[in-house]
């Protein structure tokens, strides 16, 4: 299996089905700490870190995977946490993007961040 980390998001118009849920929850064992919605819409994970200046440095980390991806979370920042959530707007549901970015999201450096 090719690890996320190293796959780029595919561009999504729709057209295309939402993941099931088996596919969801086999992509779920490849992303540390992620929670899946009740309603299967949406994936999330709240990080959390030692100050405002290091929760911003996160937030700047993921708009640059989001840019380079063209998928972009929707976010809610606080002092000193930040809760990321991604869906796939155009199929009203989870696909792989959501998970490739959820793992480039996790490598992250840990120590530069926390």
């Amino acid at each position: 299996m090719t690890e996320l980390r190293a796959i780029r998001c595919v561009g999504c118009e729709g057209g295309i089905p939402a993941l099931t849920t088996d596919e969801i929850n086999q992509l779920l064992t490849q992303v540390k700490g992620w929670q899946v919605s009740k309603d299967g819409k949406f994936i999330s994970r709240r990080f959390t870190f030692k100050g405002f200046y290091k929760t911003m440095a996160f937030v700047n980390a993921i708009a640059w995977i989001s840019n380079t991806e063209n998928h972009h979370p929707d976010m809610e920042v606080g002092y000193n946490y930040c809760l990321v959530k991604y869906t796939t707007h155009a199929v009203d549901g989870l696909t792989k993007n959501d998970f490739i970015c959820a793992a480039k999201v996790d490598g992250l450096e840990a120590e530069q961040l926390a």
